[in-house]
């Protein structure tokens, strides 16, 4: 059983399509954004907060995993969501526009009865955004079978 940087492992004959790590704090593409948001990781990591968020997407299924650790090393909270396909209504992209027309930044969204999610993607271009979308998709459409 493989160990992912989420720190979920995977379940017996599950494959990984992929691990995406969410960006909290750069708002876009944008250098100049993407500065200052880490510049705000690194403060944060002096006083010795971290904020992770990943998505985890398998064959089987689709995971959510929040982790919030203080102080270095007190792990004030942590949440692991397995969300169940049939609940998802709808999964797509969308590509914002950020410093006028230049820097685009496109977000990974889904709706399920319970919530709406929508997590700043690292892509730099639809063919990407597009891929982890289909992924996405596939997962749930097989795990409904």
């Amino acid at each position: 059983m493989a160990q992912l940087k989420s720190g979920l492992t995977l379940n017996e004959g599950e494959n990984l399509v992929m691990e995406l790590e969410a960006e909290f704090f750069a708002g876009s593409s944008n250098p100049i954004a993407q500065f200052i948001g880490n510049v705000q990781k690194l403060i944060l990591k002096i006083l010795g907060t971290r904020l992770k968020g990943y998505l985890v997407i398998t064959d089987q299924r689709v995971v959510e995993v929040y982790s919030y650790v203080r102080c270095y090393i007190f792990n004030v909270s942590k949440t692991v969501k397995c969300l169940l396909p049939s609940s998802i209504k709808e999964v797509g992209y969308k590509k914002q526009a950020t410093c006028g027309f230049f820097c685009p930044a496109y977000y990974l969204y889904y709706d399920a009865h319970t919530q709406h999610t929508e997590i700043q993607l690292s892509a730099f271009d639809e063919a990407e955004a597009s891929k982890v979308v289909d992924a996405f998709f596939k997962a749930i459409a097989k795990a409904q079978k």
